[in-house]
């Protein structure tokens, strides 16, 4: 199958998913072309499989903002015309599906038929979509695909609460590659950043308001008041200079330790000893899963799609979003040495149940059923 992946090609859940998955899929065979304004982070080309097309977007002194959407749909037609692909899957509804809609009436022009999976990813509909600009362009992109996906069922239900969709959801939850997060030998970078043997704590996100960083902060403050722990901070965003003070004003700066955006942030994970994701809002949790798979409980808020992923008392603990006090408790418990091993066996446990090769079928299946339907109706 050939199969066209439109994503954003950024550090965020919904790129990371799209790339893993158009990687995975190469591998089983299929042919994928990536098109995007840039090459996605986690994009390699040691597959034969994987091509990538680079989205080029004009620059000209009548445009105030350059037409990406337009630009994107004509990448798109010229990508099904000259290399024959199957099938598109748009990643994150906003602008892809309605780009994907304009090139699909394009080729139906040219007589030809080519079916598009859009799948949601969250904020493209629990945040931005919701926006009165964009919710006419989101219903109508999402009633126009010919296949739609979301990584949670709660996402599922929000999508059918707040837009008037009328056709069927699957969900397919986010993956994980075990063969990639897993718990490394890194004891030497464990020994340089806790050399005292203190518990070693970690946040990872793009530092946006919705993922409540005070709170893993005001959390961590707390916690090292009864253990001795650092608090690792990954990633980078508008919140990261907010943070930054709040840790000074706390005095817990030599404590906390800012590592920016990383690419392997499985080796961070592989050390430490509890995940903190105290968000407003997630469609399903994609770091906490990672975080899983390193074996590293997760202390949760209980927002969204997290109880879905995060078991309450086995992978970790979910607590009401903003409730720093319960997830200072909570933490505190897994924390202690009587504990914490359980927890640890377990989160991995709870991640192998998002193994690659147990959701990319379904994937396939998903796509094969698309197909069928699209022949039927030509």
């Amino acid at each position: 199958m050939k199969i066209g992946i439109v994503c954003y090609p950024t550090f965020g859940g919904s790129g990371v998913v799209a790339t893993e998955l158009g990687k995975a899929l190469a591998k089983n065979g299929h042919q994928i072309h990536f098109i995007t304004y840039q090459q996605p982070p986690r994009l390699d080309f040691f597959n034969e499989n994987v091509f990538y097309h680079e989205v080029n977007i004009p620059s000209y002194p009548l445009f105030q903002y350059p037409p990406y959407e337009s630009a994107l749909a004509s990448e798109m037609v010229n990508v099904v015309l000259n290399e024959n692909v199957d099938l598109l899957h748009v990643h994150y509804a906003i602008p892809h599906a309605s780009a994907a809609y304009m090139a699909k009436m394009i080729l139906r022009s040219q007589g030809r038929h080519v079916p598009v999976v859009t799948t949601l990813h969250g904020t493209d509909i629990t945040l931005v979509g919701k926006d009165a600009s964009y919710e006419p362009v989101v219903t109508f992109s999402i009633n126009q695909s010919d296949g739609v996906t979301a990584v949670s069922e709660d996402l599922r239900q929000d999508t059918f609460a707040h837009f008037n969709v009328h056709r069927e959801i699957e969900v397919i939850p986010n993956f994980i590659d075990l063969s990639r997060f897993k718990r490394q030998q890194k004891e030497h970078f464990k020994k340089a950043i806790c050399p005292n043997g203190e518990k070693l704590i970690v946040h990872t996100s793009n530092f946006r308001r919705v993922k409540r960083i005070d709170d893993a902060v005001m959390t961590f403050y707390h916690i090292q008041e009864q253990m001795s722990a650092k608090l690792l901070l990954v990633g980078d965003g508008p919140e990261r200079a907010r943070i930054e003070r709040l840790v000074r004003e706390l005095g817990i700066y030599d404590q906390v330790r800012f590592l920016g955006k990383l690419d392997a942030v499985e080796e961070v994970l592989s050390v430490a000893d509890l995940f903190l994701m105290p968000s407003e809002n997630e469609s399903f949790g994609l770091a906490a899963l990672e975080a899983m798979a390193c074996e590293v409980p997760v202390i949760s808020s209980n927002a969204g799609g997290l109880p879905e992923l995060n078991i309450q008392g086995v992978s970790g603990f979910l607590s009401p979003v903003g409730d720093v006090a319960d997830m200072v408790k909570n933490s505190l418990y897994i924390l202690d040495e009587a504990n914490l091993p359980t927890f640890k066996r377990n989160a991995l446990a709870r991640a192998e149940e998002f193994a690659l090769p147990l959701i990319l079928p379904r994937y396939e299946a998903y796509y094969e059923r698309v197909l069928q339907e699209a022949r039927e109706t030509v």
